[in-house]
C-alpha cells in the first residue's frame, strides 16, 4: 500500500513496480558545478530560479518515501509526503556554470554552486556532433611566466633611485613607427628646425598614448552599457586625468555618433576578415571631425589562432544589425583569414597602404596576429615597410566572446616568450627603436595589471592590451579559469556585460563602469611609477631593459634571456 499526503489527506494506493529509467543521462558528479541547497534555510521565495541565466534549478515537488506502521501488530505502510524543492537540472544544455547568481539574490544564503574538480563535462558537450563552444579565456589557473617575473634591478648606491610620490613621471609610449635620427627630413633655417618637404621623404604617424590600451572588444560582444561605460571612461581619463588611454574597438564598426564626434580620437578602429561595420566607417569618412587613435587590422586572435570572429544568433539583435549592415539573429562567423590575403609581402603591405590611404596617411595602421612560432616572419616584413606602424601580438591566455573550446584550449603561444623573441629580432636589425610592438593575451590574469604590463614592457613591448581583466575589474564579470560562468558566446551574461538582452544588460549601469574603469587606470598609473622609480626611470619606459627582471626557473630564464634568481 502507498500513502500520499498532501494538505493533511493520506492517501493509500498500491505501489507502482514500474522505475524510471536514468540510462543515458548523466548525474550531478559530472556537471562543472554543483548547487549546494539548504532545505532549512530556504524560504521558498522564487528568487534564485527567477535570476539564473541557465535555467540549471527548478522549482519542483518531491514525494519524500516514509514507511510507517499503526498499531500493536502492525502492517507496514508507505506513505508520501509531497515536498516543495529547488533542484538542480540533469541538462547538459541547461548546465550551471557556476556564477552565483542565486546565491546573490538568495536573503537567507541558503543556496550556492561549488566547484566539482571530478566533473566530466567535456565527455558529454559536443552532444549533436557540434564542438563546444564557449567564451572567456583558457582554463588553465597555474601561475603565468609573467606572474613569476621579479624587478631586481633596484637603484641604491649605484644609480640614483627616484621617488615615486615627488618625482615627475612622463609614463607614456609611442604607437607608431619612430624614424631613426638620420632618416629624419629635417633642416635648419634662420636657426630654426623645420620640416624639409623637397626630398618626399614619408613621416610615419605617431600618437603618444598610455602603455595600457583596453584590447579589442566589438559591440555586439559587450551588451551597449557595457561599451558605453567603457567608451566614457576612456573619455574621463583623457579629457579630465590627462592620461592618453585608448580603446580598440573590435570587430563589428562602432556607434554613428561616435564616428562623428571628437571623441574618435581616443579610439583604435579594427577591420577584421569580416569587414562589418566598415560601409558605416567608409561613408562617415567626409563627415568626421577627428581621425582615430590608430587602425588594427585582424589577422588572427591569441584565444582562437587561424579562427575569424564568432558572434552567435542570439547576440544579433536590432541594434547590432543596424551597426554591422547584417540581418537580426544570424550567426556572424568572419573567414579565418582577409579573403584578399594571399601572401605577406604584397597583400598584406597593400592593405595597410589602403587603410593609411584612407585617412590621408594621419593614422597609424598596424596588424594584430594571435602568438605563433612564425610571429619573427612577420615582423621581418613588417620591419621593411615604412607604413606600417606596429605589430600587436595577441598570447593564448587572451579572451575571446566566443570561440571552440578545443581553440582556446590547445592551440597559441604564450605571449612573453614570442614578444621577448621578436624584440631581440630587432634588435638584431638595429630597429628595437623604429617598430612598436605591442603585446595582448593573458595580463592580469591574477589581477596584477601594472606588474604584468611592467614586465612585458621591459621584456620588449611598447604597450599592451588588456580586455578580460577590464570586463573583471569594471563589471565584475565571473569568468575564471575554472570554467566558471563563460556563456559569453549564447548572450546570457548574469551580470549584462556581454549580452544584447534587454533583461539581462539593464543590471549594468554605465556609469559605474566608467568609474571603475577611471580607478583602475589611476592605480596603474600609480603602480607603474612605483616599479620604475627604483630603476631610475622617470622620462621613458624601460623597453627592453631585461637586466632589470629575474625569474626563478632556470629554462624560464635561458629562453627569456634574463638572468635566474632563486
Amino acid at each position: 500500500m502507498v500513502g500520499i499526503v498532501d494538505q493533511g489527506i493520506v492517501v493509500r494506493t498500491t505501489e507502482s513496480s514500474t522505475r524510471i529509467d536514468y540510462n543515458h543521462q548523466p548525474s550531478l558528479k559530472e556537471f562543472p558545478y554543483i548547487i549546494r541547497w539548504r532545505d532549512d534555510r530556504c524560504k521558498r521565495c522564487g528568487c534564485c530560479t527567477a535570476v539564473c541565466p541557465m535555467k540549471a534549478i527548478e522549482p519542483t515537488v518531491k514525494v519524500q518515501r516514509i514507511v510507517q506502521s499503526e498499531g500493536y501488530m502492525p502492517t507496514p505502510i508507505v506513505v508520501r509526503k509531497l515536498v516543495h524543492v529547488v533542484e538542480q537540472v540533469r541538462d547538459i544544455e541547461r548546465y550551471c556554470t557556476g556564477c552565483g547568481v542565486c546565491s546573490l539574490v538568495c536573503p537567507n544564503g541558503a543556496i550556492e554552486p561549488e566547484y566539482n574538480p571530478q566533473n566530466k563535462f567535456l565527455h558529454y558537450k559536443n552532444k549533436g556532433g557540434e564542438g563546444y563552444k564557449r567564451g572567456g579565456r583558457r582554463n588553465d589557473p597555474s601561475v603565468s611566466t609573467l606572474d613569476r617575473l621579479k624587478f631586481t634591478r633596484i637603484s641604491m648606491l649605484t644609480d640614483p633611485a627616484l621617488d615615486a610620490g615627488r618625482h615627475e613621471f612622463h609614463v607614456r609610449t609611442l604607437l607608431g613607427r619612430i624614424l631613426p635620427p638620420e632618416e629624419l627630413p629635417l633642416k635648419v633655417v634662420n636657426g630654426k628646425l623645420i620640416v624639409n618637404k623637397e626630398n618626399k621623404i614619408f613621416i610615419p604617424p605617431v600618437r603618444e598614448i598610455f602603455p595600457i590600451m583596453i584590447g579589442s572588444m566589438s559591440v555586439g560582444a559587450l551588451s551597449p552599457p557595457m561599451w558605453e561605460g567603457l567608451a566614457m571612461g576612456v573619455a574621463y581619463l583623457n579629457e579630465v586625468d590627462d592620461l592618453p588611454v585608448v580603446m580598440c574597438t573590435g570587430e563589428g564598426g562602432v556607434p554613428p555618433r561616435l564616428l562623428k564626434s571628437r571623441y574618435l580620437k581616443y579610439f583604435v578602429l579594427q577591420i577584421a576578415s569580416g569587414y562589418f561595420g566598415w560601409d558605416e566607417i567608409i561613408h562617415a569618412l567626409p563627415e568626421m571631425v577627428e581621425d582615430p587613435a590608430g587602425v588594427e587590422i585582424k589577422y588572427g586572435q591569441g584565444a582562437k589562432p587561424g579562427d575569424g570572429g564568432l558572434l552567435m544568433a542570439q547576440k544579433v539583435l536590432k541594434l547590432i544589425s543596424s551597426i554591422r549592415g547584417v540581418p537580426q539573429f544570424v550567426d556572424l562567423a568572419s573567414p579565418p583569414t582577409h579573403q584578399t590575403k594571399y601572401s605577406i609581402e604584397e597583400a598584406v603591405a597593400k592593405m595597410i597602404q589602403s587603410m593609411s590611404m584612407a585617412w590621408g596617411f594621419r593614422v597609424p595602421v598596424y596588424p594584430k596576429i594571435s602568438g605563433t612560432k612564425t610571429a619573427r616572419a612577420v615582423l621581418n616584413n613588417l620591419a621593411r615597410n615604412p607604413y606600417a606602424s606596429a605589430l600587436s601580438i595577441d598570447g593564448e591566455d587572451g579572451g575571446t566572446g566566443a570561440a571552440y573550446n578545443v581553440s582556446m584550449e590547445k592551440m597559441g603561444h604564450p605571449i612573453a616568450s614570442n614578444i621577448r623573441e621578436c624584440y631581440l629580432d630587432l634588435v638584431r636589425q638595429g630597429k628595437q627603436n623604429e617598430l612598436p610592438l605591442i603585446a595582448a593575451g593573458g595580463i592580469a590574469k591574477k589581477g596584477n595589471l601594472a606588474a604584468n604590463a611592467a614586465a612585458l614592457i621591459m621584456l620588449g613591448a611598447s604597450a599592451v592590451a588588456v580586455g578580460k581583466y577590464i570586463m573583471q575589474a569594471t563589471a565584475d564579470c565571473f569568468g575564471d579559469e575554472y570554467n566558471r560562468c563563460n556563456i559569453c558566446n549564447i548572450g546570457k551574461c548574469p551580470r549584462g556585460i556581454t549580452t544584447q538582452d534587454p533583461k539581462l544588460y539593464r543590471r549594468l549601469d554605465p556609469d559605474k563602469v566608467a568609474e571603475r574603469l577611471v580607478e583602475v587606470f589611476r592605480a596603474a598609473n600609480v603602480e607603474l611609477k612605483k616599479i620604475f622609480a627604483p630603476m631610475g626611470r622617470s622620462t621613458e619606459l624601460p623597453i627592453g631593459m631585461s637586466d632589470g627582471l629575474s625569474i626563478d626557473d632556470k629554462a624560464m630564464a635561458e629562453r627569456l634571456e634574463i638572468s635566474y634568481a632563486c
